[in-house]
């Protein structure tokens, strides 16, 4: 019982709950929360892409940033600040989604497919795990995008602002007619496809309110827990992983959710090595940023507006990866995913050697 009064154990149960639960209200199978599927849909509702099939204004992501928000100020943990490398940030959250978009998940999906009986799961989570040990590497070798600086308070209220107005939007979802099976813009709606299936607005606002909570008040990182157990040895954040993998594995279970395959999984295929390769390429690119995508949206509520750069990165990469053919679907990787990951990692890696310490005169 000890290991249950954890907050991070708790809050790593509750999150698992609530992915859960807004499957069952609706999301898309194995997809009750993933920042990266869920910001590709934004990206698409926005019409920065034309997959008819994913575009639509998810709550959640609105929940995770606003409950941040909330959580910070009423905690005066609330601090404008930037100007750390914002540039590089935005190409790093480019190609993490980029990457992610390949495998079909963010570290979160991941963790929920895999809760969900998705043995592709497995090796994408190697692949995150081979990406996270790689950056580590660059980190030990004094790997660095320099530090942030204080700001004026209402530079930080900017990604607020913008899901408030992503709300409204939402809300009243203006649109001038039908086509291809979507509403067409200036807010896209999908008809059908992943992008039709979603929870009642207000059950995916209040969940991602609670998440985003939650998640600040803990520091809950996926990335952030792997980092740390081969950087220092430190179990703190993994127990709140476990937590959130366990949870959504019993419930999936219970409700009779627990399918073990890799063939017919929901929204998943089982193309392995560029499974491992884009969840590799995610797993570098998040490392280098300093966080996971759900960690950079909390970071973004918290007024950072480094982590909101690497989150407008992966609303433009998701647009790219449909756009240009990387995203990969069901059926396999798209006509150019390879060559996405392949020019990701490169600019991954050739990140992590220039930028270090030692290159940049540091001592």
């Amino acid at each position: 019982m000890k290991y249950l009064r954890n907050p991070l154990v708790l809050s790593g149960m509750v999150i698992g709950a609530i992915a859960i639960a807004l499957q069952r209200l609706g999301n898309p199978p194995n997809m009750g929360i993933c920042v990266a599927c869920m910001i590709r849909d934004i990206s698409g509702a926005l019409g920065l892409h034309r997959a008819t099939t994913v575009q639509y204004i998810r709550p959640e992501i609105i929940g995770l940033v606003l409950g941040s928000t909330l959580s910070a100020a009423a905690n005066r943990e609330f601090h404008a600040r930037g100007g750390s490398a914002p540039l590089v940030r935005f190409f790093l959250g480019f190609f993490a989604m980029v990457g992610a978009l390949v495998f079909l998940g963010c570290p979160w999906r991941a963790i929920l497919r895999l809760a969900g009986g998705d043995a592709n799961a497995i090796i994408g989570l190697a692949g995150l795990a081979f990406g996270i040990w790689v950056g580590v590497g660059f980190l030990k070798a004094g790997y660095t995008l320099g530090r942030s600086h204080w700001n004026e308070q209402g530079s930080g209220l900017v990604m607020p602002l913008l899901m408030v107005v992503l709300l409204l939007l939402a809300l009243f979802t203006p649109q001038m007619g039908i086509a291809d099976g979507a509403r067409t813009g200036p807010v896209f709606v999908s008809l059908k496809g992943p992008g039709s299936q979603h929870a009642p607005l207000v059950a995916s606002l209040v969940g991602g309110l609670i998440v985003g909570v939650l998640a600040q008040r803990t520091r809950f990182c996926t990335v952030g827990a792997l980092r740390d157990l081969m950087l220092i040895r430190d179990f703190h954040l993994f127990s709140g992983i476990v937590a959130f993998f366990s949870t959504a594995l019993f419930l999936n279970l219970v409700l009779g959710q627990f399918r073990w395959g890799f063939a017919g999984q929901p929204i998943a295929h089982s193309s392995h090595l560029w499974n491992f390769a884009g969840m590799a390429l995610a797993g570098l690119a998040f490392t280098l940023a300093g966080g996971c995508p759900g960690r950079q949206l909390i970071m973004s509520g918290e007024g950072d507006a480094d982590a909101g750069v690497f989150v407008l990165g992966m609303l433009v990469g998701a647009g790219f990866s449909h756009n240009m053919s990387m995203a990969a679907s069901p059926a396999g990787p798209g006509a150019f995913s390879q060559v996405g990951v392949l020019v990701g990692l490169a600019f991954c890696l050739a990140l992590g050697y220039c930028m270090r310490r030692t290159d940049l005169g540091v001592n």
